[in-house]
């Protein structure tokens, strides 16, 4: 790769990014602002990792001119210096392949999390009360909130479904690997006869829309207002504060019920609303994307798993790259990283693979940037 021809375009979009960052008119439209700055914020790091590798080239060819001149004590400095400079520039020039791969225009988003019991009855309904503690906790280690926006639960402490955001820089870069079937092997609490049952849970990850992306006219939404349910006869079930709303058009349906608040069970639901109404555009658009999009769930067989939790063997199974890890208790206390690095990795390999075929690697499924 020549670092010093790829730079010069580079520091063209800069400058021309700036330009627009320093708009007036995109000053006053913070919505505007995320693209570019999220575009110059890769940039900047493509320009970073371009200057080391040139000021490398350079070095590389001071020490071989030094190594077929006539000083031999400085030929042989050249000599053990070469090797080590060669392994940098390979790095470096292996860093530059993967920063010039597509990137997804959702990485930097914050993301709405969909989990539903599938196949297993109650014990799917508390893995999927345990697969929303994992991500919980994968939250707080990364530093990202988490707000629950509607859940229903059941009596044992379960979760037939639960709908909750998570906000943090890149959220979405990381929690799209999560999307599909999750599997569990264990001893249900409910089972007297201590045998190993299987069950799952479905898992769909959808960046969160701003308002201006998504413009909803009023008069196409069916706004049903009832009593929220749920196990426990909490407070929040004596008021009539849980929002249905529908979007005609689409046939869409958000219910929210978890505040006391209508207004804020309202606002809940829009949000989802939102994020959901920029998915089936996105779908509409691109027919492959919407396979993709519907796979995420399937039918909550457990047979369309991406991921395996084994309880009695404390391991987990990644079974879209083949990994194994021992490190149940860790995995499910929030320790993802290792599984989803895997997988940007994979991700990277595959498009990086694809470029040296020849071919152009699908920018709509680009999700290397994590």
């Amino acid at each position: 790769m020549n670092s010093a021809q790829e730079m010069e375009p580079v520091r063209g979009r800069l400058e021309e990014i700036d330009r627009e960052l320093c708009d007036p008119g995109t000053l006053r439209n913070p919505s505007q602002l995320r693209s570019p700055s999220a575009e110059r914020a890769g940039l900047v790091r493509i320009a970073d990792a371009l200057e080391q590798l040139g000021k490398t080239e350079e070095e590389l060819q001071e020490l071989r001119e030094a190594l077929e001149g006539d000083d031999p004590e400085l030929a042989q400095i050249a000599e053990e210096e070469i090797s080590d400079l060669e392994e940098r520039e390979k790095r470096l020039d292996q860093e530059l392949r993967v920063l010039l791969l597509p990137v997804d225009p959702n990485d930097q988003r914050n993301v709405i999390v969909e989990i539903r019991s599938g196949t297993g009855g109650e014990e799917a309904a508390l893995f999927a009360a345990d697969v929303y503690r994992m991500y919980s906790s994968y939250a707080q280690r990364r530093g990202w909130d988490t707000e629950v926006l509607n859940s229903k639960g059941t009596e044992r402490g379960g979760l037939r479904e639960i709908v909750f955001a998570v906000k943090g820089n890149g959220a979405y870069s990381r929690m799209k690997y999560e999307a599909g079937v999750h599997r569990v092997q264990r001893v249900p609490e409910t089972e007297a006869a201590g045998r190993i049952h299987t069950s799952a849970c479905t898992v769909a990850v959808l960046p969160e829309a701003e308002e201006v992306e998504v413009e909803i006219n009023p008069e196409e939404l069916r706004v049903d207002v009832f009593r929220a349910t749920g196990p426990g006869g909490q407070s929040v079930n004596t008021t009539d504060s849980a929002m249905r709303i529908t979007h005609v058009p689409t046939g869409t349906v958000v219910t929210c019920q978890d505040e006391k608040s209508q207004h804020k069970n309202k606002a809940q639901a829009m949000k989802v609303l939102r994020a959901r109404l920029m998915a089936r555009a996105r779908e509409e658009q691109d027919s492959v994307r919407a396979e993709a999009r519907r796979s995420m769930v399937g039918s909550g067989d457990r047979s369309a798993k991406i991921r395996t939790y084994n309880y009695p063997q404390g391991r987990v199974t990644e079974h879209r790259i083949h990994l194994t890890l021992h490190a149940l208790d860790d995995v499910m206390q929030g320790g993802l990283d290792p599984i989803i690095d895997a997988l940007v990795t994979a991700e990277q390999e595959r498009l990086l693979a694809e470029r040296a075929a020849g071919g152009s690697p699908d920018e709509s499924k680009g999700q290397a940037s994590s």
